[in-house]
């Protein structure tokens, strides 16, 4: 039972991450509506998560060949 409910929220963990990185289309609302807002606001933190994905990927991957070069 307890792996079941573990696969169960690692999947809505996994489903929820694909779904963050899409970019709504706030055109649809108002510039001073607080719907605006908050899609902007939200755009602009998928914009940054991306960015910070792409830039320290390389790094990532030097400082885990470092590890395992290390390690063995």
């Amino acid at each position: 039972m307890k792996i079941l409910i573990s696969t169960f929220l690692i999947s809505i963990f996994y489903n929820s991450l694909s779904l963050s990185n899409e970019i709504e289309d706030c055109s649809a609302y108002s510039k001073l509506s607080p719907k605006f807002l908050k899609c902007k606001t939200g755009n602009f933190i998928t914009d940054t998560k991306n960015y910070q994905k792409k830039e320290w990927s390389e790094e990532k991957k030097k400082v885990n060949k470092l590890k395992k070069g290390i390690l063995n």
